[in-house]
């Protein structure tokens, strides 16, 4: 089964690296020098020259010439594990099994953008690792391979990432024999049953202590790196903020966003229904005590 990989994050490599690992049968890769919106990005091409593969940059799947470089490899099948813009037409009919996709949701819910970050955000208690045969919509074709996880309060961004990533590497090694003797089954997606996340926004990562606490919490760690982070609107600067903890208060009496004590380095700031302490953050110089964030 000789296949085509295309990919540019840190996730791809994971992938890719597993399927070097099992001995698939790589006929070529597809990655970017450098990519401006992707804050976990990897080019694939030292991996690609340590272990002989053909590799061709392109910062459009789509585009004629890669298209006819995909077509000149004849893949059976191509893997597209982290690539942000939607594949075409013609390169979705070239491969005769199709294009297999990944998305860390529990498809059909919670198609679309962003998918861990806002997994977090609306503080989501479980979701799945699913591999799906990509077609004309967004993340709607049908599953190959699908499993379940917990998100656990203690999690982040970062052991999500690492978590969705284990499992996808375990997911790998279950499915690519079935693909290779033709015997893996497709579930087709009850599209009664999808929604579709948006494009996160600046605006989205701005931390207002009008908030609950708990908000506050799951947007912080939401966005913690290796994403962009968090932030807090101070004397007309972007302060990041990577950690925040929940802490009780209850004297409501008391408006949301004043700073109610420092310690050290450590902020503490009156929200909706309590407060949070800020443990790691990008002020230069702390506010002070009575101040309002």
């Amino acid at each position: 089964m000789k296949i085509v990989f295309i990919g540019t994050v840190k996730f791809s490599k994971k992938m890719l690296e597993k399927l070097i690992d099992i001995k698939a049968h790589i006929v070529g890769v597809c990655t970017k020098k450098e990519s401006k919106f992707n804050s976990d990005f990897e080019d694939l091409t030292p991996l690609c020259i340590e272990n002989r593969l053909l590799y061709k940059y392109t910062d459009d799947i789509n585009s004629k010439e890669t298209v006819e470089w995909i077509k000149t490899l004849n893949p059976d099948i191509v893997f597209c594990f982290g690539w942000s813009s939607l594949i075409k037409k013609e390169l979705l009919n070239l491969a005769p099994m199709g294009i297999v996709g990944y998305h860390p949701t529990k498809l059909p819910q919670n198609r679309g953008r962003h998918p861990l970050i806002w997994s977090l955000v609306l503080g989501l208690k479980q979701s799945a690792s699913t591999f799906f045969f990509i077609s004309d919509g967004a993340d709607d074709g049908d599953i190959l391979s699908q499993k379940d996880f917990e998100i656990l309060n203690t999690d982040d961004a970062q052991t999500l990432y690492q978590k969705v990533t284990d499992i996808a590497l375990l997911q790998i090694d279950e499915f690519i024999p079935l693909l290779k003797t033709k015997t893996y089954q497709k579930v087709v997606q009850d599209h009664k049953l999808s929604n579709i996340w948006r494009k996160r926004g600046q605006s989205d990562g701005k931390i207002d202590f009008r908030m609950s606490s708990e908000a506050i919490f799951n947007l912080v760690r939401a966005l913690t790196r290796p994403y962009i982070g968090a932030h807090i609107e101070y004397n007309n600067k972007n302060i990041s903020i990577w950690k925040v903890k929940i802490v009780e208060y209850n004297q409501n009496h008391i408006e949301s966003g004043k700073v109610l004590q420092l310690k050290d380095d450590t902020i503490v700031v009156k929200t909706y229904d309590g407060a949070i302490e800020i443990l790691d953050h990008e002020f230069d110089v702390l506010p002070k005590v009575g101040e309002y964030l």
